[in-house]
Formats: C-alpha cells, structure tokens, sequence
C-alpha cells in the first residue's frame, strides 16, 4: 500500500479526525488519529498488517510483539501475515512487561508493531523488554508514525505505513483555544 492509500483507508474510516483534540501527552492538536475507527473492520486490519509484514518478509523473523491494547491486534495479523508467533506487552504496576507466560527464547528475532506513535515511549518500553528477556529486536514498524520521522529507537530501524506532521501546542499557546472551539477529550490514556 502506498502512503496516500493508507491515508484515503484512514479517512474513508474516520480514523484521522479533524477538530479540537486534548493528547495523552497534556497538548492540543487540530488532528487526532482513532485507530479503532479502522481497526474495527478486520479486513482493513489485515490489509494494513500484511502491508507491514511485506516489508520483512526476509528479515527472519520469528515473533511479532505490540503493547497491549491496539498492539495486540497489529501483532496478531501481522504474525499471521509472517506466518509467525504473535504475543503482546502489557503494564504490571507500571512497567511494561510480558505476562500469561510470554517470553522470548534468546536470540529470537522480534519484529515490534505499533498503532499510532508520537513520542515513540511505549515502543522504547517494548524494545527493552524484548532485550531483557533476550529476543533480537530487528525492527519496529507502525501504522502512523504521528512525528514524521523525528522519533527514532536506539538504533532499531522503523518504519510507518503512514507518515504524519501533527501540530501540537502547549494549551497556553493552543490557537484553537483563543479562538473558543471546544475540546474534544479523545486519547488520555492515563498515562
């Protein structure tokens, strides 16, 4: 798929969503990307996913991990894609870890995917599991890469089927603020 595929799939979904958007990081921005809003249609999901997979088809890899919550179905499709293991990272008392007897044999080549990513902190977190239970991360590959290319992963090659340059304020410098449009509360994770 092309990157302008990709983008038209995301609208005709209403996956990129125009407006008034509070991020998870504490920023305003006129765009927000619901990755659900496409992931619900699972034959959209698997045409996302076997286009990430094609780009590792001879990389060797042997398992593909995502975080837990979008991760897990990018993981899944993108494994079966591979013909592959998929498993997923989740948070135990606030550190992301494997848990229900995941792990990793050592030397395991692990393609890492993602759904949307900004400051790349959840992938770095999944990076570093993986190297801690002694799997090989050969890559990270994500839907929407929301930095247009800024974030990188301590020398583990990315990829995006999408590549985003989302403006984000400070809500004292928010435009969308002075001009009075309403926030819309989407993407607070909690975090």
């Amino acid at each position: 798929m092309t990157e302008a595929e990709v983008k038209d799939l995301l609208t005709k979904t209403n996956a990129i969503m125009h407006g008034h958007f509070l991020l998870t990081s504490g920023l305003h921005s006129p765009h927000y990307v619901e990755k659900f809003n496409v992931l619900q249609h699972p034959k959209y999901t698997e045409l996302l996913c076997r286009a990430m997979a094609e780009k590792f088809t001879d990389q060797d890899i042997d398992t593909v991990v995502g975080p837990v919550t979008g991760g897990i179905l990018l993981a899944h499709e993108t494994g079966k894609a591979l013909g592959t293991r998929a498993i997923f990272t989740e948070r135990e008392n606030g550190k992301m870890t494997f848990r229900r007897g995941f792990s990793l044999k050592k030397g395991e080549r692990v393609l890492i995917v993602e759904d949307i990513v900004t400051t790349g902190g959840s992938i770095k977190e999944v990076i570093d599991v993986v190297r801690e239970f002694g799997g090989i991360p050969v890559a990270v590959a994500m839907l929407v890469d929301r930095s247009n290319g800024k974030v990188k992963f301590d020398g583990v090659p990315c990829t995006a089927l999408l590549h985003m340059d989302v403006e984000a304020y400070a809500p004292e410098e928010c435009p969308l603020c002075k001009e009075g449009t309403p926030l819309t509360k989407r993407g607070r994770t909690g975090k």
